[in-house]
């Protein structure tokens, strides 16, 4: 993806940098968004046979287990590509090799092979990639034909009282903006995906001091933006942060609010066409589910 059709105000090198140093933990927002997501499958019929995990660390480990739970004869994967997150992984969803060989949940931590999944979980992931698309396109040949991808993210409504505050104060912005679920959905035709389906919702968490504001906040990630504050921050203006927030987002129930908008999305991985022209070179992959596609129409 070129520079120019990156997110407006996403900072790559901030992106990556969050990537490799992300804390090697569960957030309990991302444990609840999980939770939820995993109430969607019981609209879907067909178990897949094999499902990925794509960084279930940041995503969410109880969320695994819930869709293990769900789907206890499946082959599933544990995508973790930094090594520390990686360990924790391996530690806590892995299996001693003669459980492994009985089959039935094992999870493999590692790279999938292409179009080894029927189903790709992604879950509060894609709103810290600087190039979704290239995250999509990997996601897309992990799957099968047929196979299907659930993710959610955070919206572009998130922490709405925070940048209101911001922007009062004359601050730059406390984050980088967030994807609208209508744009999504355009990436993932743009990437090959078919039938996208998004909704959201939103979920209001409340605290009790602005400590403890902060403190979610580091869990959940960081400011990408590239005109984010480029300096440290003093004592004083932190002492001024906790006052503003203290002052500012507390409700009438005496507790300090933030809104987090969630979009949740679907959408399978089609049997792939053929490009006509006066050459036209096909992937052997490609033409084998194209051939098997069409016996089964037959």
């Amino acid at each position: 993806m070129a520079s120019s059709e990156r997110p407006p105000t996403i900072d790559p090198v901030a992106a990556t940098r969050w990537e490799r140093t992300a804390p090697a933990a569960s957030p309990w927002l991302h444990e609840e968004v999980g939770r939820r997501m995993e109430e969607r499958l019981q609209w879907i019929k067909r178990a897949p046979p094999a499902w990925a995990d794509w960084e279930p660390v940041r995503g969410g480990l109880e969320a695994h287990a819930l869709v293990a739970q769900r789907y206890p004869q499946a082959r599933s994967y544990a995508v973790e590509p930094q090594p520390a997150r990686a360990a924790v992984a391996k530690e806590r969803l892995g299996k001693p090799w003669w459980k492994r060989l009985a089959g039935g949940g094992a999870v493999e931590i590692g790279p999938v092979p292409a179009g080894a999944v029927q189903m790709l979980w992604s879950n509060m992931q894609l709103h810290m990639a600087a190039d979704p698309e290239a995250l999509m396109r990997q996601w897309q040949e992990a799957l099968a034909v047929d196979g299907f991808l659930m993710f959610s993210c955070l919206g572009p409504d998130t922490l709405r009282e925070l940048r209101s505050l911001y922007a009062a104060l004359g601050w730059p912005a406390p984050g980088h903006e967030f994807t609208d679920m209508h744009d999504w959905g355009d990436m993932l035709v743009h990437g090959g995906f078919a039938e996208p389906v998004m909704d959201m919702e939103r979920i209001t968490l409340a605290f009790d001091t602005p400590e403890r504001v902060l403190r979610e906040l580091r869990e959940l990630g960081a400011n990408l933006h590239p005109k984010r504050f480029a300096a440290l921050r003093g004592r004083g203006w932190h002492a001024r942060l906790l006052q503003e927030l203290s002052q500012h987002l507390r409700g009438p129930d005496g507790k300090l609010t933030l809104t987090f908008e969630i979009i949740y999305g679907h959408a399978i991985k089609p049997l792939p066409r053929a490009r006509v022209g006066e050459h036209s070179a096909v992937p052997l992959s490609d033409m084998r589910a194209m051939l098997r596609g069409g016996r089964s129409r037959e």
